[in-house]
């Protein structure tokens, strides 16, 4: 029976931000990807202590969510239980939110490009993998027609790579998707496919065309989309409104498919045989020295969800030479982590750990998917996740002396070694073995023990008793209990306990001393997280967040430690009421669980600074 992940989906939007902190999210072969309007509202420790988050990441300007193999269905139970919107419905960033750097930026875009369709490449490379087996093994041959059928639906991916690139960067760029399917189309369209290959003289418009190879390559369809996506708002911004629908697509093909032809696509192809050409030649220096870097550093590249923005790298090399070394060269890091892993869980006599270093395991080693080995295991008890590094180098410097590489894209594991099958097998094989046993075995004598286990849970073992809190009245004006509020969500305590005034003024301030937890954007509303755990909620008036801030003044932002009766929100009653609002203040204990007693003291006047309310520990 399916799990259901509803209530995780929720669970994951409110500490993301809320639906209005997100641009959109997409998701890899194991982490949601969130782009966010402001990682500051993000709750980055609340995220990773729910049950089925693995852990957060600020990387590559997104917030990675590391879920595991289910994520797919994490993912749409976001979609079908929040307002965040998907990368397919999001489209284009265009939130002008802060500025990212060079680096962040292009591997931001990278992912969005490729995330979408790494499943269909990751299956087609395997069932490549598994064509070569056969073949090898002899037990299907070229010419047969289940060879050809099968081989057609591992190469169709690859063969196409442009039309399924031209999706995802139309959705990326906020282009029309079957504008771009149209230009990659053109791309791949026989006639000029057989052009290539027969070596044919084409002109246009009596300019020479240099003709390129086009399927499966990369760089030219994305820089092809990229300038369609400004191309077309242009033309839809200076094109009159009765002719857009048939004359930007018009007008964009007759552009777009010529230019692409003439300058994007010869330029994009030196640019990546540039590029090729440099990868080899660095690792040809000394291909020990270089597989060894390579591999040591990859679990680092890992760990910060970067590694699939090499991709463009990788499928350029299968462009240009027919394989690919890269993904060869880190590829045993899997099996480095996943033999860690298995140290750890032979090592422990941890109930619970051994359950999860054993699934972790066996996840990486057979699937070569390594995030649960790495954050769950590794990564928390440091030594293995260093010893898996040592082992990974070690790995890439005989996999590179030995040159193995890969005709497809893959992701190393048991089942998708006969994809390896070539110049370098054995070596890749040997490689693969002793990153996996050796870490195993290391980790087991020297890297490991139980005693880590109270090591690295600190905050559990001196997580602070409940204590009694006290708040005291927020603003001058009448307190009156929260039953009496005119809103669902607080008349019933939904929200939590507490109480409401009806303030005299806008002067709102601190009921406790704390931390900032959480400041709206509009100011209607302040969170604080006390030094013994109490959560306050702080409602300034009712649907006043339709105000969009007019009338709010905020005084503190999120991580400020605030004292009892310092200035929060300074507030225009007058605004309030003129839009025809309420303006009483709900004061919550978010937490009320915690607490055996929620009481109010007596109702009424009530000034600035004075007691309130009184939280009874357990």
């Amino acid at each position: 029976m399916a799990k259901n992940y509803d209530d995780l989906s929720k669970k994951i939007a409110v500490c993301v931000g809320g639906a209005e902190n997100v641009n959109s999210v997409f998701h890899c072969a194991t982490r949601l990807r969130f782009k966010v309007k402001d990682s500051k509202k993000v709750d980055k420790k609340r995220l990773e202590q729910l049950e089925g988050v693995i852990s957060v990441i600020e990387s590559g300007g997104q917030i990675q969510v590391v879920i595991g193999t289910h994520v797919g269905e994490v993912y749409s139970a976001i979609l079908n239980n929040t307002d965040i919107k998907g990368q397919a419905e999001g489209q284009a960033d265009t939130s002008g939110g802060e500025k990212k750097n060079l680096v962040n930026t292009f591997m931001e875009t990278i992912s969005g490009i490729f995330a979408p369709i790494l499943a269909a490449m990751c299956g087609a490379g395997m069932l490549k993998g598994i064509l070569i087996l056969c073949t090898t093994l002899g037990w299907l041959s070229a010419d047969m027609g289940t060879y050809r059928i099968l081989y057609a639906a591992a190469d169709g991916v690859f063969y196409f790579l442009p039309v399924f690139l031209a999706v995802t960067a139309a959705r990326k760029f906020g282009a029309s998707e079957f504008i771009s399917v149209a230009i990659a189309a053109a791309l791949l369209y026989p006639d000029m496919t057989g052009a290539f290959s027969n070596g044919d003289v084409l002109t246009f418009c009596k300019i020479p065309v240099v003709l390129v190879n086009y399927t499966s390559s990369v760089i030219p369809i994305i820089i092809s989309v990229y300038v369609f996506s400004k191309l077309e708002k242009f033309l839809k911004k200076v094109l009159p409104d009765m002719v857009k629908n048939f004359m930007v697509p018009l007008l964009s093909l007759v552009i777009m498919v010529p230019a692409t032809y003439l300058v994007i696509g010869p330029i994009a192809d030196n640019a990546g045989k540039l590029l090729a050409s440099g990868y080899t030649g660095l690792v040809s220096l000394s291909p020990v020295v270089a597989g060894f870097v390579l591999g040591l550093f990859w679990p680092v590249v890992v760990m910060f969800g970067l590694h699939w923005g090499f991709a463009p790298i990788v499928m350029n090399n299968i462009a240009q030479y027919g394989r690919d070394t890269l993904f060869t060269i880190t590829g045993p890091n899997n099996m480095a982590q996943a033999g860690a892993t298995l140290g750890v869980f032979l090592k422990t006599k941890n109930k619970e750990l051994k359950s999860l270093s054993g699934s972790a395991a066996i996840s990486a080693v057979l699937a070569g998917i390594t995030e649960p080995a790495i954050y769950g295991i590794t990564l928390k008890y440091k030594k293995p996740f260093y010893i898996g590094m040592v082992f990974s180098g070690i790995a890439g410097a005989i996999v590179a002396a030995c040159g193995a590489g890969a005709p497809t894209l893959l992701s190393t594991s048991i089942l998708t070694l006969p994809g390896y099958i070539g110049k370098g097998f054995a070596g890749f094989c040997i490689a693969c073995a002793i990153a996996y046993f050796g870490s195993a075995i290391v980790t087991f004598l020297f890297g490991f023990s139980d005693d880590m286990i109270l090591d690295n849970t600190p905050e559990e073992a001196e997580a602070p008793e409940s204590k009694d809190e006290e708040l005291v009245a927020p603003v001058n004006g009448t307190m009156i209990p929260l039953s009496d509020v005119k809103d669902d969500a607080f008349s019933s305590e939904l929200l939590g306990k507490g109480f409401a005034m009806i303030p005299a003024d806008g002067k709102v301030c601190a009921p406790c001393d704390g931390v900032i937890s959480a400041v709206y954007e509009t100011g209607h509303a302040v969170g604080i997280t006390t030094a013994n755990g109490a959560e306050i909620l702080i409602h300034i008036g009712m649907d006043t967040v339709s105000l969009n801030g007019k009338g709010f003044l905020t005084k503190v932002e999120v991580g400020q430690a605030v004292k009892t009766g310092e200035l929060l929100v300074d507030v225009d009653l007058d605004v309030i009421k003129e839009a025809g609002l309420d303006t009483v203040i709900p004061v919550v204990v978010a937490n009320s669980d915690a607490y055996e007693q929620i009481k109010p003291m007596q109702m009424g006047e009530k000034k600035a600074g004075e007691a309130v309310l009184c939280c009874i520990s357990k």
